[in-house]
């Protein structure tokens, strides 16, 4: 019976297999295939990857600078950031000493809600920035309607603070839900203040 295996003979004239430490055509074949394909993958993910990314446009949405200037205690503005309404708010000092007297036990939802600060609870230190800026998301956490109280003369609620008329939600003039069917506190974006009178979002 003949062997499909390559051999070659000895010294002696006996069979010998050869020497498989070295390469063969065939190996310098499958290596240089396997690099072709290699580079053609990465030559398909590349542009895949970066079609993918975000361009300049939705980068730029999303930060927004907001100038609080003009905004005195009491005062109030509304901004639009990613497609959402976000209410800031000046409190004056008479609203602030309310709120920090309301214990956590009176709230509904005693989380900050807070992105900047994860796992905190629902105090004026939490809820406010730069000693009495209220910056928050103006969307209802009970169906998503968008509370009144930022404009002039707009219902503020039985707390001062805003009022959804849809359901009766009221929250007060830090966005904490005080009665109503929301159950959770107005969420406070990712914020930063880049200088006195400018506040970055996003």
């Amino acid at each position: 019976m003949s062997s499909t295996s390559e051999t070659t003979t000895g010294p002696k004239g006996d069979w010998v297999q050869p020497d498989s430490s070295e390469p063969t055509k065939r190996d310098f074949i499958h290596l240089l295939a396997g690099g072709l394909a290699a580079a053609a993958g990465v030559g398909i993910v590349i542009p895949l990857v970066a079609q993918l990314a975000p361009d300049a446009a939705v980068r730029a949405l999303a930060t927004k600078e907001v100038s609080v200037a003009g905004v005195e205690p009491g005062q109030a503005v509304k901004t639009i950031w990613q497609g959402k309404p976000v209410f800031i708010r000046r409190l004056t000092e008479a609203e602030l000493e309310a709120d920090a007297q309301t214990p956590l036990s009176a709230l509904k939802d005693k989380d900050a809600r807070n992105a900047n600060i994860p796992n905190g609870l629902a105090t004026v230190e939490n809820r406010t920035v730069d000693g009495g800026f209220v910056v928050v998301t103006g969307v209802c956490t009970h169906l998503g309607c968008v509370p009144l109280g930022t404009e002039p003369g707009e219902n503020r609620g039985d707390y001062g603070g805003w009022f959804c008329p849809c359901h009766g939600s009221h929250y007060d003039s830090l966005g904490r839900i005080r009665k109503g069917p929301a159950p959770d506190n107005l969420t406070v974006p990712p914020l930063e203040f880049i200088s006195d009178t400018t506040i970055r979002l996003g």
